[in-house]
């Protein structure tokens, strides 16, 4: 199991397009999960009237999900292919789950976009997609689902206009010809999910979403990147010393190695590495990880520092440039608002200095220079100046540190990619 390379993947599309059901599929055909707990839901989902939904909850584990018959939290599940092993990040399609959609997304090497081919592109489609551009996702396979549902059932002619509808919306942000797939699903049938397409559909030639799973590019891995460790929680150990906890997101942590927390500006050296209470020759991007740092004490570092080789440190940002998208504001985002950024392990209240372009968020393509406002459904390139030290580093470099929400009024309010930064001194 162990061997074979990991992949991260986010389901995504608008609410009621059959994405718990794909994932539940998935599983099934996959073995992941034994037939008779799908039977056992399938009894419960006919009970409470709700057909249909027995493999939407196998996801949706929580009890107030099944009540209301909608994915909130972003669920992770394992499932296994010839190639890969996949984490599932079953992303919600409820606006008021946006936040757990970034948080799911912006750890997804490749995102499954489910479309209904009764339904089509949908408002939240193009969000979705939109987001996932912002937030970086390279690869996407497009699932055209329900086509069990088509007038007539399994009509070619509805998937070729939903596939051009698609298609215009992903190139408008900026997705290129090689970056996504098509197919045609029943994930309630089983049709072309993990076997080839039943004499439903004859004129489907192409891969099973499984094997379109398979022949997706893993990503560079991050160990080439310098270090970087956004710390979660720092801890004082009795005959140890100071451990900062935190997933190592670029780069290789290793003993006798010296590290810079920033933005707090110390420097100490790693003498030991512990994942799961056993201690461990390295760490590498993703382990969840704690290490008994020398030379620095517990209140020197908190959560939201991040580690890096004292040679490299983590870039602070005196002000920093981004591209966002609203998408959730009561009125509108002017200059001197001051929104907490969610960044890595970091929260931050930032300043609007500039908003310096409106683009159109299914497009990408400027709309105004400079204008006074910006609104729900609006994408713009802003200039903000963090009110305490903060490290962000560019989308570019850092992927895994230049991503964030924004959140106000215990929602979110939108979320975006860091494109540069002006350094302060420190």
């Amino acid at each position: 199991m162990a061997d074979k390379p990991h992949m991260n993947i986010v389901f995504i599309g608008h609410v009621d397009h059959g994405k718990s059901t794909l994932v539940g599929r998935m599983l099934l055909d996959t073995g992941t999960i034994e037939p008779h707990i799908i039977e056992k839901y399938r009894k419960e989902a006919a009970d409470k009237g709700k057909a249909s939904f027995e493999f939407a909850w196998v996801m949706d584990g929580l009890k107030e999900e099944r009540e209301r018959g909608l994915t909130i939290d972003v669920a992770h599940k394992r499932f296994d292919t010839d190639k890969f092993y996949f984490t599932v990040i079953d992303a919600p399609g409820h606006r008021d789950f946006v936040k757990n959609m970034i948080t799911g997304t912006s750890q997804a090497d490749a995102a499954v976009l489910v479309v209904a081919a009764q339904h089509g592109v949908e408002a939240q489609t193009k969000e979705h997609v939109f987001l996932s551009r912002t937030l970086g996702v390279e690869q996407v396979i497009v699932a055209i689902n329900q086509m069990d549902a088509t007038q007539p059932a399994y009509d070619e002619a509805r998937y070729k206009e939903v596939k051009g509808q698609v298609e215009t919306l992903m190139k408008s942000v900026g997705y290129k010809d090689e970056q996504m797939k098509f197919l045609p699903v029943s994930a309630f049938k089983g049709d072309n999910a993990t076997k080839p397409p039943s004499e439903n559909m004859p004129w489907y030639k192409g891969n099973t979403l499984l094997q379109e799973l398979d022949a997706l590019v893993l990503p560079q891995k991050a160990t080439d990147l310098p270090l970087r460790w956004p710390i979660q929680d720092v801890y004082t150990i009795t005959g140890v010393g100071t451990v900062p906890v935190g997933r190592v997101e670029t780069g290789v942590l290793k003993p006798d190695q010296k590290i810079i927390f920033m933005p707090s500006n110390k420097v100490g050296e790693v003498k030991s590495i512990e994942m799961h209470h056993q201690e461990i020759p390295k760490a590498e991007p993703g382990d969840n990880v704690g290490a008994n740092i020398r030379g620095i004490a517990k209140n020197e570092v908190r959560r939201g520092d991040v580690g890096g080789p004292s040679d490299n440190p983590p870039s602070v940002a005196k002000t920093f440039t981004a591209q966002i998208m609203v998408l959730n504001h009561p009125s509108v985002l002017t200059v001197g608002y001051t929104p907490v950024f969610h960044c890595h392990t970091a929260q931050v209240a930032c300043t609007v200095l500039e908003i310096q372009k409106k683009l159109d968020p299914k497009t990408g393509a400027t709309v105004a220079e400079n204008p006074e406002f910006i609104k729900t459904g609006d994408a713009a390139i802003i200039k903000v100046q963090p009110t305490r030290p903060m490290v962000i580093e560019t989308a570019k470099e850092f992927p895994q540190l230049g991503r964030f929400a924004i959140r106000d009024m215990g929602q979110t309010v939108a979320a975006g990619m860091c494109i540069a930064v002006e350094k302060k001194e420190m």
